[in-house]
């Protein structure tokens, strides 16, 4: 059997996460020969969603996605492949005829998300230019599969860990329910928006499902890769490493080509930047888009390529470290070493800390500058756009949602994290975060399928320099108590 599509990566650190953090509501941690695991068939496991009320657990992968109970027993599984397809037809040979040989072509899951408000899962996958599939929660019965109109096509880029999405349940903030979602589109700009935010019926057979929120002559609910940047760099493109939802805004952490740094010339050496992508909820016009760099630095190490990343809620103890209340948000983020090589980055990566306080009030001060008239909107892959910010007398609060003009807008100075932990052997990949008994405890995934537990208790040296932080780390020098093996920490007896 052919393909075109080269195998995602193993999640076996997503795993172990997840059956770590289920563990600790036990007395005693139970030996590592009592772990609880689930291998399918024919591997290639790529997303991971958990049931916040049942516990139960889903499953994408390659050609499946399965429904496991909370003790990882398999409960229903659900073909999605192989399926005859060539990733060069467009739209899909149902539709269209296609001038291209079609043979028996992997269908890897890209994307997997809970819409528990219609009691059903979205499973997006690379085949047929990336159309998605609703299952029903119970039993993974296909409730429906739009597949009839542009709209419903995502990406066919085959990277399972490139696209992402974020679900707004329709009683958030009223209205309909929606779809952000960010993804790859590999060249293909006049077929797929590189972020998008669409509508989520309640019966998955309406006409509108998955049509942009807004839409008009000159507007719509999403953001283009301009061909003119595709033409000067053809390797650009934009992926989304994770995405969520906090207050009224929807973010991403994206990894992108950097334009300013790497040569038109496509022999010539390619950098990456991370970048921490905003939108308001409520925005249908996507007037709110900000973006700026992230990432963070040890001991002049620069780390600016982004693995994973995890919001959380920090114990008690780490939000008095940080001057924030336990009901705050903090981002726990994995980055790897450098700028350089997106599909094979450097061993060495770092574990960093940024509060939601910190990120929002850069956005908020980056806002308020370009809408005193100081600098330019500063997105440089936007090429041919760079305008000056136009001084208006509007007042930037938090809860500020854009205006027609200054906007797309671009930071020009990165979000710097506080960097907790430095793995120089084995190359983090995927992170989740805890609070036990006012404890924070990160677990951090590598490449080889081992774990990091990191008990994350910042202490400054300096005390008196730590009132009033909110996200500065440039005067204070912190301690981290870390940890690699189980006779260190256990949650169940810190």
């Amino acid at each position: 059997m052919s393909s075109h599509l080269h195998p995602p990566l193993l999640i076996p650190p997503i795993l172990f996460l997840l059956l770590s953090l289920s563990m600790t509501s036990t007395s005693t941690a139970p030996p590592p020969s009592s772990l609880l695991s689930f291998s399918p068939p024919e591997g290639g496991l790529t997303h991971l969603v958990v049931h916040n009320k049942t516990g139960e657990v889903y499953l994408g992968a390659v050609n499946w996605i399965y429904k496991l109970s909370s003790n990882l027993t398999k409960l229903r599984s659900h073909v999605t492949g192989p399926v005859t397809d060539n990733p060069r037809c467009y739209p899909p040979p149902g539709v269209q005829s296609c001038p291209h040989e079609l043979v028996q072509t992997s269908n890897v899951n890209k994307l997997l998300l809970l819409d528990a408000a219609h009691n059903r899962l979205i499973a997006c996958g690379s085949t047929s230019q990336g159309i998605c599939q609703f299952l029903r929660l119970d039993d993974l019965f296909k409730l429906g599969e739009p597949h009839h109109r542009k709209e419903h096509y995502l990406s066919s880029v085959a990277e399972a860990g490139t696209m992402s999405g974020v679900v707004i349940s329709p009683d958030i903030f009223g209205g309909g329910g929606k779809l952000f979602v960010g993804t790859p589109i590999d060249g293909k700009s006049e077929y797929f928006p590189t972020l998008s935010s669409r509508k989520l019926m309640s019966n998955e057979e309406n006409a509108d499902m998955f049509s942009f929120v807004y839409q008009d002559e000159f507007v719509s609910s999403q953001l283009k890769i301009p061909s003119d940047t595709l033409s000067k760099f053809p390797a650009f493109d934009i992926y989304y490493i994770y995405g969520f939802n906090s207050e009224q805004f929807v973010y991403y952490l994206t990894l992108q080509l950097d334009t300013q740094l790497t040569s038109p010339d496509a022999s010539s050496e390619q950098f990456f930047t991370s970048k921490i992508v905003r939108l308001c909820v409520d925005d249908p016009k996507f007037y709110s888009y900000v973006e700026f760099p992230i990432g963070c630095t040890k001991d002049g190490v620069e780390y600016r390529l982004v693995q994973d990343a995890y919001l959380a809620r920090p114990g008690t103890r780490l939000a008095r470290s940080l001057g924030i209340q336990d009901h705050e948000e903090v981002l726990f983020t994995v980055f790897a070493q450098g700028q350089k090589n997106r599909a094979k980055p450097p061993k060495e990566s770092a574990l960093c800390l940024f509060t939601m306080r910190q990120i929002k009030e850069k956005i908020k001060e980056r806002i308020q500058s370009c809408y005193r008239g100081e600098g330019k909107l500063s997105l440089p892959w936007l090429l041919n756009k760079e305008l000056a910010c136009i001084n208006s007398p509007l007042q930037i609060d938090d809860n500020f949602c854009g205006q027609d003009f200054n906007q797309p807008l671009g930071g020009t100075t990165a979000i710097e994290g506080i960097p907790l932990y430095v793995d120089k052997d084995d190359g983090m990949t995927s992170v989740a975060a805890y609070d036990y008994r006012g404890h924070t405890v990160a677990f951090a995934g590598t490449r080889s399928g081992r774990m990091r537990k990191i008990r994350v208790d910042l202490k400054p040296r300096v005390s008196q320099r730590m009132r009033g932080y909110h996200g500065n780390t440039d005067a204070v020098d912190y301690l981290c108590y870390t940890c690699q093996s189980r006779r260190n920490l256990s949650p169940t007896r810190t």
